[in-house]
C-alpha cells in the first residue's frame, strides 16, 4: 500500500495521491509492513509516532519525502502574538494547554553525567529566522545580555571559543504559572511579529512511543527544533529522530538540526535504568551503568532483537549534546557518509556525554567515511568497544577528535585523518591504529578503579570484566605530526611497555603471586613502521620508523563547502618508506578478550583500501591516502 500526505489533504481522506492525508501521523497510525508513506512539500509541525513495525529487510515500512520536494518536520510552533514590553524585549503568554502534557519550559536539562551547568537550563528554545537563542535565569538579564567569547573545556581545562559569540546576546526567559507560560525574549531590534519566530513545543519529530518498532526507513526529510532531554547511558535516550529500542532502521539522506540535546538516537530505553544516580544518589553512575548492561541482557538484548541500524548520508548540525547517541541499541550498526558539525558548540550546558557521535557498547559497529568538524568532541566510544571499526573518517576544526574509553577491544582505527590539538585520547586497550594521519596530541591513561565488561566475539553475551591496564595496542603505518609547543605527540608514552606477549608473560612470571603480578607489568605494545614529523616522539623500542624531527609538514584541511582538500608537505624520505597492508593475519590477538581482529561475520579482515577507497598494493605509503608523495600534496578528500 502507498500512502500520500499533503498540506492540502485531509485525515478523513483515503491517503491516496488524489485524496491524500493531511498529517504524517495519520499514515503512521495505519501503515504496516510493506507499506510506503510519501510526504509532499511543506512544513509539518508534528511528532510522528510510527505505530506498526516492519517485519524484515524486504518488508519494511518506508517513510520518504516526495522526490525533489522539500519536506520539513518541526517540533516547534510559529508564534506571532508577541507583545513589546520594553525596548528590544517582547513577551508572549500561552496557556499551558498549548503544550499538553509536555512543557519544555518546565522540563530541565538534567540527569546522570551532567557535570556542570552555569544555571538551570530548560528544554525550551526560541528561534529567530532559524537562529536559536540562549536562556537566561531571570528577567533582569534580558536587558543587557553579555556577549560570551569562550567557555572552559572541563576535560582539557582550556578555554574554547563559542561558535557564534554575537548569538549569545539573543536571549530568552520563561515564567510558568499553574495556568500560563510566559516567554520573554530579547530580539535585538527585530520585530518578532514580522519575522519567523518559533518555539520548542514537542520532544521529538520522529520517534515511536513503543519499543520494538522494527525495520523502519526514514529518508529525504529535514527535521528540526526538538526539545530533546539530556541522554546519558544510564537513562532513556530519546532523540529528535530515533529508533526507541528497535531493530533494523535505515535513516538516510536527511537534514537534521537544532535538537536541544541529541539528534539521532539508537540508544537504550528507561526499563534498564533511568537516571538512578541523580534520583537515588545511593550509588555512582558507573555502578548503575554496569547494572543496565546486565538488565538489558536479561531482557533480551541481542543481535536478533536490537540494533543493526544503518545511518548514512545525513547532514546533522547545531545540536546541544550529540548528532548521534546510543547505549546498547547501537550494536551491529553501520554509520557512514554523514556530515556532522557544530555539536555542543553553543555550550549552554556541559557533561560527560557530549560528542558528534557518542556510543556505548558499539559491538561490531562500523563507523566510516563521516566528515565531523567544528564539534567540542568528534567521536567518543565508551565501554565495550569490541569488534568495532572506525575507518576513513575526516576530523577537523574540533576541539578534540577521537576518544576511546574503558574498552578492551579488539577494535580497529584505520585510515582516518585527525587534526585537532587533542587528536586521540586512548583510555582503553586492545586497539589497532593503522594508516592514520594524526596531527595532534595522543593522550594515554589507565583506569584502575572501574572494571567494565567484555563479550564473546560478535555477541552481546558477557564473557568477563577487566580494568584498563593500558597497552595491548597496535600502531602501524601512521603519520604522526607534532607542532611547536605541543607535548604528548607521538607514541613515546609507551616507552616502558613490553613489546610482545611472550615478553609480557616472562616478566609477569618472574614475580610471585597472582593478580599483583599482572598489575605490575605493562602490557605489550606492538608499534612499528610509523612516521614521526615535526617533534613527534617515537616509541623508543620501535624497530623501523621514519623520524624527521625538524620537518614541518604544514598540515591543514581546506574547507570550500561542497569540496574539501588535504594540504600537507612530506619529506623526500617519505616516498621510499612503505608499509605492509595489515589484516587479521598480521595483527596480534587481544590479550584480555582473547579475540582476533576480524569482520563481524568472523572472516579475516584485510585493510587494503585507503581513505578514498583506492585499492592498495601489498606494500603502500604510510598514512590514510595512497596518493601521498614527497613534497607538496593537495588532495581532494570530499
Amino acid at each position: 500500500m502507498e500512502y500520500h500526505i499533503s498540506k492540502t489533504g485531509s485525515d478523513q481522506g483515503q491517503g491516496t495521491q488524489v485524496d491524500p492525508f493531511l498529517t504524517i501521523n495519520k499514515a503512521a497510525s495505519v501503515a504496516v509492513a510493506g507499506d510506503k508513506v510519501i510526504v509532499h512539500e511543506g512544513i509539518y509541525r508534528e511528532w510522528v509516532k510510527p505505530r506498526y513495525k516492519g517485519l524484515s529487510e524486504q518488508r519494511r515500512i518506508i517513510y520518504q519525502a516526495a522526490e525533489d520536494e522539500q519536506v520539513v518536520i518541526k517540533g516547534s510552533e510559529h508564534i506571532q502574538d508577541w507583545q513589546q514590553v520594553e525596548n528590544q524585549i517582547w513577551k508572549v503568554i500561552l496557556p499551558n494547554t498549548f503544550f499538553g502534557s509536555f512543557n519544555p519550559y518546565v522540563e530541565e536539562v538534567s540527569g546522570d553525567w551532567l557535570v556542570t551547568i552555569e544555571e538551570t537550563r530548560h528544554l525550551g528554545d526560541v528561534y529567530l529566522n532559524g537562529m536559536s537563542f540562549y536562556e537566561v535565569s531571570q528577567y533582569d538579564q534580558l536587558a543587557a545580555p553579555v556577549e560570551k567569547l569562550e567557555f572552559k573545556d572541563l576535560w582539557t581545562q582550556e578555554m574554547v571559543p563559542v561558535q557564534n559569540p554575537k548569538q549569545t546576546t539573543y536571549v530568552w526567559f520563561a515564567e510558568v504559572s499553574p495556568e500560563h507560560t510566559t516567554i520573554y525574549a530579547n530580539f535585538q531590534g527585530a520585530n518578532p511579529n514580522k519575522e519567523l519566530v518559533e518555539i520548542n513545543v514537542r520532544r521529538s519529530c520522529f520517534y515511536p512511543e513503543e519499543t520494538g518498532i522494527d525495520y523502519i526507513t526514514v529518508t529525504g526529510f529535514e527535521m528540526a527544533h526538538a526539545a530533546t532531554p539530556w541522554a546519558p547511558p544510564t537513562a532513556d535516550q530519546p532523540g529528535l529522530l530515533g529508533t526507541n529500542w528497535s531493530k533494523g532502521w535505515i535513516i538516510e539522506n536527511n537534514i537534521i538540526h537544532d535538537a536541544k540535546c541529541s539528534a539521532i538516537s539508537i540508544g537504550k530505553e528507561a526499563s534498564t535504568g533511568h537516571n538512578y544516580r541523580t534520583l537515588r544518589k545511593d550509588k555512582p553512575g558507573y555502578q548503575y551503568q554496569l547494572e543496565s548492561v546486565f538488565t538489558a541482557e536479561r531482557q533480551g538484548w541481542s543481535k536478533e532483537s536490537i540494533g543493526s541500524h544503518l545511518i548514512r548520508h545525513n547532514t546533522i548540525y547545531d545540536c546541544g549534546q550529540n548528532a548521534i547517541v546510543g547505549h546498547l541499541g547501537c550494536i551491529f550498526s553501520e554509520i557512514h557518509h554523514n556530515h556532522i558539525y557544530n555539536i555542543a558548540t553553543k555550550r549552554e550546558f556541559w557533561g560527560h556525554e557530549i560528542a558528534g557521535i557518542k556510543l556505548h557498547a558499539p559491538i561490531d559497529t562500523h563507523i566510516h567515511h563521516n566528515r565531523i568538524h567544528d564539534c567540542t568532541l568528534g567521536l567518543w566510544l565508551d565501554w565495550q568497544t569490541q569488534g568495532t571499526r572506525i575507518s576513513k573518517n575526516l576530523f577537523y576544526q574540533n576541539h578534540r577528535d577521537l576518544f576511546i574509553e574503558v574498552s578492551h577491544g579488539p577494535y580497529i582505527v584505520d585510515h582516518n585523518i585527525l587534526t585537532a590539538k587533542h587528536a586521540l585520547e586512548n583510555v582503553a586497550q586492545g586497539g589497532a591504529y593503522i594508516n592514520n594521519l594524526i596531527g595532534g596530541r595522543m593522550v594515554h591513561r589507565k583506569v584502575l578503579n572501574r572494571s567494565t565488561q567484555y563479550h564473546l566475539p560478535h555477541s552481546t553475551k558477557i564473557a568477563g570484566f577487566s580494568l584498563i591496564y593500558g597497552g595491548d595496542d597496535r600502531f602501524y603505518n601512521n603519520i604522526i605530526v607534532g607542532k611547536d609547543g605541543w607535548t604528548g605527540v607521538g607514541t613515546s608514552h609507551f616507552n616502558n611497555y613490553t613489546t610482545s606477549l611472550a615478553e609480557y608473560i616472562e616478566n609477569v612470571h618472574n614475580l610471585h603471586g597472582d593478580l599483583e603480578e599482572f598489575e605490575l607489568v605493562e602490557q605489550p605494545m606492538f608499534i612499528n613502521n610509523n612516521a614521526y614529523l615535526n617533534s613527534a616522539e617515537p616509541f623508543e623500542k620501535e624497530n623501523v620508523k621514519l623520524v624527521e624531527e625538524s620537518f614541518d609538514p604544514d598540515f591543514f584541511i581546506v574547507d570550500q563547502g561542497d569540496e574539501g582538500f588535504l594540504s600537507i608537505d612530506l619529506p623526500d624520505s617519505f616516498v621510499n618508506f612503505l608499509g605492509e597492508v595489515h589484516s587479521t593475519e598480521t595483527l596480534p590477538r587481544v590479550r584480555i578478550v582473547d579475540a582476533e581482529f576480524e569482520n563481524p561475520d568472523g572472516s579475516n579482515i584485510i585493510l587494503d583500501t585507503d581513505f578514498l577507497d583506492k585499492k592498495k598494493e601489498n606494500k603502500s605509503t604510510l598514512g590514510p591516502l595512497t596518493l601521498l608523495n614527497k613534497g607538496k600534496n593537495y588532495i581532494k578528500v570530499w
